[in-house]
């Protein structure tokens, strides 16, 4: 069987496959928007593409397929709509929702608009900002930007109640960056912010925030940032290199002393991705970027919300413990919390879930609104 043609566009990334029982339906993102297309096959020994009508801006999940008969599910999922199970006959093109997860606030006022930001090094980094429609372009709007890049994780739409109802239904907006080292254009996206090339990833970060500045959906004064894990070690590093840039950083369960990463909890394991200190030119770099080792004292950094858990067996509690310290030793003013239950996640039990997510927002709106 030859590959189906989608997957070769330089701006796709092959998601999954289904099968029923003489069709294949492939799911993609194409320039980060959920796709799926059935793939037919010819009496040549071809295979012909059939894009499936679904909603745009959004992320398409491959469910199940039926192996005996025409009948294929999908998930689908955006910033607006919570995710909806679709039924697709792959052999009439029908397709028809089946059942949708309750709404969690009413998203009829709002829009989700793609841009993309140019990083230094000249690459498109795209991202979404979802905002009221009557927004003004004036630099006065609190926005949350968020981001991962790492370890091949697309970071796609997804619907968010509690961003909903807490942030957008208090005029913020909430923008989505899609930099490198994930893996939403593939293996290559990925791997062009590995080792010693992770600096890229940070560079993505700070274009897409200066976009949104230039674009007057924000100011400075008005933009906090968001990130965890991985994301937390990226906003230590936005703190560090770009304190103008943001008025409230959010570092949620982080890595942040990356020269003794391989010291702390699962570190060990995540060398491929980030470098060793036993490698002279990896531990230079490293050293270069780790935001514990480039706090420095004087700088007028914003004040971060710290927070991580006690059991964080993963990233461990150390990494924020010794952020915090640090900053308390040269005087800077600093959020920090430490939940004694629950794992790398962040909590054990929705109660212990809806703490952490009233803190975080509460910050936001105390820092930008």
């Amino acid at each position: 069987m030859s590959r189906p043609k989608s997957a070769t566009i330089r701006q796709q990334a092959l998601e999954a496959v289904l099968t029923t029982r003489d069709r294949i339906v492939v799911t993609s993102l194409d320039d980060v928007k959920g796709r799926a297309t059935v793939y037919t096959p010819q009496p040549d020994g071809s295979w012909s593409g059939s894009p499936v009508p679904l909603p745009d801006n959004a992320t398409i999940d491959a469910v199940d397929g039926d192996s005996a008969g025409s009948l294929a599910y999908l998930t689908v999922t955006s910033f607006l709509d919570p995710a909806t199970l679709w039924r697709l006959d792959t052999v009439t093109g029908a397709v028809m929702p089946v059942k949708t997860s309750p709404r969690q606030f009413d998203s009829s006022r709002y829009v989700v608009e793609q841009q993309k930001a140019t990083s230094p090094d000249g690459t498109k980094v795209p991202y979404f900002v979802v905002h009221a429609a009557d927004m003004k372009f004036d630099g006065t709007n609190p926005t949350i930007m968020y981001a991962y890049g790492g370890f091949g994780s697309s970071m796609t739409p997804n619907y968010n109640g509690l961003m909903g109802r807490l942030w957008l239904d208090r005029g913020g907006v909430f923008v989505l960056a899609n930099i490198r080292g994930g893996g939403e254009f593939g293996p290559a996206w990925h791997e062009a912010a590995l080792t010693t090339n992770r600096q890229r990833a940070f560079d993505d970060f700070a274009a897409v925030g200066r976009d949104v500045i230039d674009r007057k959906i924000t100011a400075p004064s008005h933009l906090g940032i968001q990130g965890g894990s991985n994301g937390g070690l990226l906003m230590g590093v936005e703190l560090v290199q770009h304190p103008e840039l943001w008025q409230a950083v959010d570092i949620e369960i982080p890595l942040l002393d990356m020269v003794r990463y391989e010291q702390i909890a699962a570190g060990a394991s995540w060398v491929g991705e980030y470098g060793s200190v036993a490698d002279p030119v990896q531990r230079a770099f490293l050293e270069s970027i780790s935001p514990y080792r480039n706090l420095r004292p004087g700088v007028r950094y914003p004040e971060p919300f710290v927070w991580t858990t006690t059991k964080d067996d993963r990233v461990g509690p150390q990494h924020a413990r010794k952020f915090a310290a640090r900053l308390a030793e040269f005087g800077d003013p600093y959020l920090f919390y430490e939940a004694t239950e629950g794992g790398h996640g962040g909590g054990t039990n929705i109660d212990e879930t809806a703490r952490t997510s009233a803190l975080e927002f509460t910050y936001f709106m105390r820092k930008l609104m």
